[in-house]
């Protein structure tokens, strides 16, 4: 009887040993795992956000370029600007679902933004992935700059002209020009930014893909560029690594 009693006094150490040893299931240990999504807009107002219009500096009762209405985050267009998350963030994939609400026309969202109006005197240094109509994808480079694996296809100039700064070739064309849905139709733009790497699928087609990128983490930036756009969906969640693949659930509209 003294044995089994001994015995089953070790046992809980034992468990608990073990139970040090196991590896345990988180976001360090998968390099495929995800953290926890954060909607970075509530659908109410805009907190967590500031904007910066430069129109505004010399007129503050400027008309707004950034309203919430009906649940949605809708930039107006103009006077231009950004609006700009207080936060920095680096390793996430951005999942943006957006619709021209009128004439489509231009916009952006812009990843790993740091000095404001860097680029005359109007964008913030930072990736721009374009969401302008016919041209989602796109990357521009301001005060930054990202490599593609065919760069001399798709970066218009001549290769001592790449960069970002103001008179260098700072646009990257897209993969497809055929992604988007027509205007007035809600649009699923995934953005995946993790080390020096940044991939873009829009509609479930993957559009852009770059590496050794200047910048590994910011800010992110919705642009006022002339065209009223409504946005149902500004939503963040922390990765390990770019997907090879669109990820789940993002291949097609809701």
């Amino acid at each position: 009887m003294r044995r089994v009693i001994q015995s089953f006094a070790v046992y809980p150490f034992l468990l608990t040993t073990i139970g040090l040893l196991l590896p345990t299931a988180t976001l360090g240990d998968d390099p495929s795992a995800t953290g926890t999504a954060k909607d970075l807009f509530n659908g109410k107002d805009l907190t967590g956000w500031h904007v910066d219009v430069p129109d505004a500096d010399d007129n503050p009762d400027i008309q707004p370029s950034f309203v919430v209405r009906d649940g949605k985050l809708v930039s107006m267009g103009t006077p231009r600007g950004h609006l700009i998350t207080d936060q920095s963030y680096s390793d996430y994939r951005l999942e943006v679902e957006y619709r021209f609400a009128g004439k489509p026309g231009n916009c952006g969202v812009l990843v790993h933004a740091s000095t404001p109006r860097a680029l005359y005197k109007m964008f913030p240094q930072s990736i721009e992935v374009q969401m302008m109509h016919e041209n989602a994808g796109d990357f521009w480079c301001i005060h930054e700059n990202i490599v593609v694996s065919d760069m001399a296809s798709r970066r218009p100039g001549d290769p001592s002209t790449w960069g970002g700064k103001q008179g260098q070739s700072r646009r990257i064309l897209n993969l497809t020009d055929g992604s988007e849905k027509p205007p007035g139709q809600w649009n699923r733009m995934v953005v995946e930014c993790a080390d020096d790497q940044v991939k873009v699928w829009v509609n479930g087609d993957l559009v852009n893909e770059g590496f050794d990128c200047t910048a590994e983490q910011g800010q992110i930036a919705l642009q006022a560029e002339g065209s009223e756009v409504e946005f149902r969906k500004v939503q963040l969640t922390p990765i390990r690594q770019i997907s090879d693949q669109v990820p789940e659930n993002q291949a097609s509209d809701q």
